[in-house]
Order: structure tokens, then C-alpha cells, then sequence
């Protein structure tokens, strides 16, 4: 398996790539130093520079005119690394090393470059109605009032050095200068790549992008995946530029737009990192790899797409420390983690767990085997692709080239001897055939279904053809799930609902109170809403339902025993979590509720 890994001593130098991506640079990572007290003494007091340094630099400010920081600079007594973190404590702004990968060509034209000289700084991207220029004296109003007078744009000042500024300031108004600077200036020596396949031939994908940017910018996309805990990268073509999207709580959100012209080097680095034919572009594909990243290891999943404008890529970013496999950390309510435990307690029969893509049902399945994994247990899994890997349990990888199905695999781990077989997915008459055979002689089987709620669950395995006495046999329960979005903590707000709202979405409780929901912000991008979790309905399979089920009972008279047996539904848990203001109103909607 290729291994990338980003070193300790270049975090700081990925770090400033974030900016234009909306990460915070309040971070106390980047302000280390909280002490205040005259800039030379704190850097002599650092052991940064010495007295006679000191002394040196206070003269050559007083013959020069310029600042302390500037004149350590130009001295070289220490670098702008070194002076960044004294410099904004000092000032108590916001600064900035200045490099091309920073900026938004897109941004810099807003001030025009006569005005832009003339005032000495620059502007380094544009969020909604503000911008953000960097000045070395972000204190200076006159000089903030003016660039807002032409502009029309709230200023964001930051600070950097007047040296790098006029520097940057030459380069950002050439007619050159693109988008895809965003790593120009970035250490290769930050990433290594080690190919431990000796039968791919790479010199031809080396040679596309040797000296430039692209190594630098997919690995740049990565590692800013993995910190904003983004779930997949989408890579597209079109006519004019590439698209670079992170799914992020499960909405897709643009955060890149690379060159066209680099848009082929930045797939054909992706299928060398996974190991993948470079020279094909006419068939799908399906690869690995692992970065180690921030001191942690991710497991990437890479797909590609033929499309009429080029190839399509999907890097699935799996990352174990962002996932419990631990029941009851997944925000199960009491209640129904009591009726999920009493499932998995069961010796033999079939659990199914229901819910579309990309609702949390591999991590539940993943949770209840770690709940009831042992030595004493022969649990054996099939799956589609094995996400992560678990101790104590066997997993087997569908293969369709090895003629490895659900299926076929089911029926050879049946001759192994298992106490829990988990399958994947029921996605054939086939597999549902054999996974309740596989429950009715004595083995307890987890698998998922693709349904809206649980009941449903029912007569999609009657539609493959499961007789209802087998089914009503071999049931144990259906658990149903969604995944709702949570406020972000920093643009809360309180509201109150109309109560023909709050009657549409059939809530029992005091309509005449405040619920929550998020405005939007730079930290959310946006949504009004960080991270997600779970909502859960459970439909044991008791005596009442085994009869229904084996009689063919309706899908109405199955959900109006649900009903009357008062077991919380979907909605009901959704809107429990809104009521104590983890999630909103609207997003409950969104995802639970059904006319």
C-alpha cells in the first residue's frame, strides 16, 4: 500500500494554505506566544536574537526609519517564521506570512494596483462582503477607510512585513498569475511517496509534474480534507476548469478551482498514489492508498469516472479518529440503544439496518460487532468494500473478478462454522435467500437495506421473494436511520416557530417555545450547521408483527401496530433532538419527515 507522509517540521508551512479555505487563524497553534512587553526584549528573552543583535537592529531602525521586525529582517538576524507569532501579539492583529498560494487572483484586482502601491498592501481573498488585506499596520484607519471608500467591502485587516507586500504585490498583478499558485511556493520535501510496485510504469506521470505545483496542491487537498473532516473529495472536469468539492457533513461544498491545463497531471498523481493505469481513461477504476497525516494514519478509497470533459475522481477519506465504533457513543437514545442491545443479544435470526446512503448504517453494523465480539464468537463479515478492519472479526471483500458475490461468499462462510455473519448490503433475491436461511439455522445475521423507514424493510424482502412465514421466522428486528446535521455553535440563534409549523410536523409538545437554528458563518461555510448525528427508530419483530408478517399483512397495518405500540419514530427522535436545540427544525424536516 503506498504511504504518504506529511512532515512535523512543514505543518507550519501547510497551515498557511488554509486561509482561503475559511480556517480560523485564531487557532493558539499559530499565536503561541501571550506575553507581552517590548518586541526586542521577548525575542532576546526567546533566545531568537542576542544584545548585540538588538543593539544592531535599534540603530539600523533609527538611521532607516523602519520598524524593529522590519530592520531583523532585512539584517537577517531572524526570519519572518521566527517573528510572526512576537510581532501579533505585539500588535494584537491577525499576521501573515505573504506567499502566491495565499492569494485569490480573483481578489487582489479589487484594489487597484495604482492604490494598492500608493498605500502599500494588498488584498488576499474576499468571504461575502469582506476583505481581507494585508498592511504592516493594520491599526492605521485612514488607510482601511480608503480601501473601503473604493472597494465598497468591509476590510479585514492583517498583518504582514512591508517587504514581503511589496514583494508579493509585483507578482499578484501580473497578467501570469493564477490559481493554481495555491502551492507554488511549497516544499516538496514535505511529502514523500514511496511506490512499493515495481510493475508501473511512472516516469511518463514523474515527468508531467516535476517542478510544478500539482504534487504540493493534491497532496494541499488531502490534508485540508482530513482536518475540515470532510467524508469524500470530488475531483470533476469541465469545459473550463477543474472543481475540487468536499462533502462535509453530507453536503457538498466548492472549495478549488484549478487550471484546466493542470486538470490531467492532478489525476494521473491521484492514480499513481493508488496505484492505479495511468494510460487508461476509458474504464472505471477502483484503488488505496494511506497518508499519514498530522500524526494519524487515513485510509483514502479512489474511484474513477470516464466523463464526456475527462476523468472523475472520488477520494473517500476514511479516517478512524473521527469514527466510534462504541454503541452507546453514537447518540442512540436510552430507550431504543435498549431495544438495539436486546436485538444483538439474540443467539440467532436476522437484524437489518435500514436507512439510504450515507446514513451511518456501516458504523452501527461496525459498533454492534464490536459489542458483541469475543473469543468465544467466530464472527465472519462480507462486505463491499471492508471499510475498516476490526479485531477478533473475519472479513471477506466482495471480488466480482474473483467471482466473489454476497452470495457465493455467504454460502463458503456458512461452511466455517460462524456464530454472527454480517453482510454488507441485501441487494438481490439471491443474498436475501441465503442470509435468512443462514438466520433460520442458527446463525444471527446483521445486514442493511436500502429503505425509508423500518417497516418498509418488510416488504422489500417479501419483494425478493421471501416467503412471509421464513421472513416472520427469522426477523429479530429492522432498526431504521438518518443522520441530521447539529448547529454550529457559533452562529446560534433562537426563534419561534409558528404553531401551524410545528402541527404539520405532528409535535406534541408546548408549541410556545424558542427552538434553535444556525444563521451561518465563516466556521460552518455557511450552513448553519457542524458535524451530524444519528436519529434511530426500532421495530422488534414481536409476536403480533410475526403473525402480520406471516399472513402478508399491508404496509398500513404494519405501521399502525407500530403506531399503537407507541415505539418512537424517526421523526419523533428528530424532533426530540430539536427540542433540546442539538439540531433544527428544518433539518429534521429535511431528512425524517414523510406525509
Amino acid at each position: 500500500m503506498s504511504a504518504i507522509t506529511v512532515a512535523d517540521q512543514n505543518k507550519d508551512q501547510i497551515e498557511q494554505y488554509t486561509v482561503p479555505l475559511g480556517v480560523s487563524s485564531d487557532d493558539p497553534a499559530l499565536s503561541p506566544l501571550a506575553s507581552r512587553g517590548p518586541l526586542g526584549q521577548r525575542l532576546v528573552s526567546a533566545d531568537l536574537i542576542g544584545e548585540e543583535e538588538l543593539e544592531s537592529a535599534l540603530r539600523h531602525q533609527s538611521e532607516n526609519g523602519h520598524k524593529l521586525g522590519e530592520s531583523l529582517l532585512e539584517l537577517g538576524f531572524a526570519s519572518e517564521e521566527q517573528l510572526l507569532p512576537f510581532v501579533e501579539t505585539q500588535i494584537g492583529a491577525v499576521g501573515v506570512r505573504l506567499r502566491e498560494g495565499i492569494l485569490d487572483p480573483v481578489a487582489v484586482q479589487v484594489i487597484p494596483r495604482p492604490l494598492a502601491e500608493q498605500l502599500g498592501v494588498l488584498a488576499l481573498f474576499k468571504v461575502r462582503n469582506q476583505l481581507v488585506v494585508a498592511m504592516d499596520d493594520p491599526s492605521n484607519l485612514d488607510t482601511i477607510d480608503c480601501i473601503e471608500k473604493v472597494t465598497g467591502l468591509d476590510v479585514r485587516p492583517v498583518f504582514a512585513f512591508r517587504a514581503s507586500i511589496k514583494r508579493i504585490l509585483q507578482r499578484a498583478y501580473e497578467e501570469g498569475f493564477h490559481v493554481d499558485t495555491v502551492t507554488a511556493d511549497m516544499d516538496e520535501s514535505a511529502v514523500e511517496l514511496q511506490l512499493d510496485s515495481a510493475d508501473m510504469d511512472v516516469a511518463s506521470v514523474h515527468n508531467l509534474v516535476e517542478g510544478s505545483p500539482v504534487i504540493n496542491l493534491v497532496n494541499y487537498l488531502i490534508l485540508q480534507a482530513i482536518r475540515k473532516q470532510a467524508s469524500d473529495i470530488h475531483i470533476e472536469p469541465s469545459r473550463k476548469f477543474g472543481t475540487v468539492r468536499f462533502r462535509i457533513d453530507g453536503q457538498l461544498i466548492e472549495m478549488l478551482r484549478p487550471r484546466r491545463d493542470i486538470f490531467p497531471a492532478i489525476v494521473s498523481r491521484i492514480k499513481v498514489m493508488a496505484k492505479l493505469d495511468i494510460a487508461e481513461q476509458r474504464t472505471p477504476q477502483d484503488g488505496r492508498c494511506q497518508v499519514v497525516a498530522d500524526g494519524k494514519e487515513v485510509d483514502l478509497r479512489i474511484s474513477t469516472l470516464p466523463t464526456v470533459l475527462g476523468e472523475k475522481i472520488v477520494i473517500r477519506v476514511l479516517d478512524k479518529d473521527r469514527l466510534t465504533f462504541n454503541l452507546d457513543r453514537l447518540g442512540i437514545p436510552d430507550r431504543v440503544l435498549g431495544m438495539v442491545k436486546e436485538l444483538l443479544k439474540k443467539p440467532y435470526g436476522l437484524v437489518l439496518v435500514t436507512g439510504p446512503t450515507g446514513s451511518g448504517k456501516t458504523t452501527t453494523l461496525y459498533s454492534a460487532l464490536e459489542l458483541i465480539k469475543s473469543v468465544h464468537h467466530n464472527i465472519v463479515t462480507v462486505e463491499d468494500p471492508v471499510e475498516y478492519q476490526i479485531e477478533l472479526v473475519n472479513q471477506v471483500q466482495v471480488d466480482a473478478g474473483r467471482n466473489v458475490s454476497f452470495a457465493t461468499a455467504l454460502r463458503s462462510i456458512l461452511r466455517q462454522d460462524p456464530d454472527v455473519i454480517m453482510v454488507g448490503e441485501i441487494r438481490d433475491a439471491e443474498t436475501a435467500k441465503v442470509a435468512v436461511q443462514a438466520a433460520l439455522t442458527g446463525h444471527l445475521v446483521l445486514s442493511t437495506l436500502h429503505t425509508n423507514d423500518s417497516i418498509s424493510a418488510i416488504t422489500r424482502m417479501t419483494d425478493m421473494g421471501i416467503e412471509g412465514y421464513k421472513l416472520a421466522a427469522a426477523l429479530q428486528g429492522v432498526i431504521a436511520q438518518r443522520l441530521v446535521r447539529t448547529i454550529c455553535p457559533n452562529c446560534r440563534s433562537s426563534y419561534y416557530p409558528s404553531a401551524e409549523y410545528l402541527n404539520a410536523l405532528h409535535y406534541q409538545g408546548e408549541k410556545r417555545r424558542s427552538f434553535s437554528r444556525g444563521l451561518g458563518c465563516r466556521d460552518c461555510f455557511d450552513t448553519g450547521f457542524q458535524g451530524r448525528i444519528g436519529i434511530y427508530e426500532v421495530l422488534p419483530a414481536e409476536g403480533e408483527l410475526r403473525r402480520l408478517i406471516g399472513e402478508g399483512a399491508t404496509l398500513e397495518s404494519v405501521r399502525q401496530w407500530f403506531q399503537s405500540r407507541g415505539f418512537p419514530s424517526l421523526l419523533q427522535c428528530g424532533l426530540g433532538l430539536a427540542e433540546k436545540e442539538t439540531t433544527s427544525l428544518e433539518e429534521v424536516a429535511r431528512v425524517a419527515f414523510v406525509e
